[in-house]
């Protein structure tokens, strides 16, 4: 089973009260995370110990220039930003690169799946 893993552990209480709904990666990974696919997210570092989170389903993936990506999705991935300026120093951080807004990105949207028993929710 594949893993969304995030390195910083100041996305664990965003990502349990379902405030961080999506992430947004560098590059193309279509071939790597696809609609409906299940994953564990995680939080850990890299070659380290991490954490489980949750299970989540892969609900879309979305490949586009980091210009398109719009300030909703901007903010369901992290809470504190809301402009293109705050989203591209923060992934040049994240990447030790700088970013554009030309820089490709997928915006990949989770579910967490929950266990255990009580109704199924309906949609209307």
């Amino acid at each position: 089973m594949y893993a969304l893993n995030f390195y910083s552990s100041l996305f664990a209480e965003s990502l349990r009260q379902g405030r961080k709904t999506l992430t947004i990666r560098l590059g193309n990974k279509l071939d790597k995370y696809r609609d409906g696919q299940v994953v564990w997210i995680t939080v850990g570092r890299r070659f380290g110990t991490r954490r489980k989170i949750f299970p989540a389903i892969i609900d879309r993936v979305e490949v586009k220039r980091l210009a398109e990506v719009t300030p909703r999705e901007i903010e369901r991935d992290n809470p504190q930003l809301r402009r293109h300026e705050d989203l591209t120093e923060f992934l040049s951080k994240i990447y030790g690169r700088q970013v554009t807004l030309d820089d490709e990105v997928s915006v990949i949207h989770f579910s967490r799946i929950e266990e255990g028993e009580g109704p199924l929710p309906v949609d209307v």
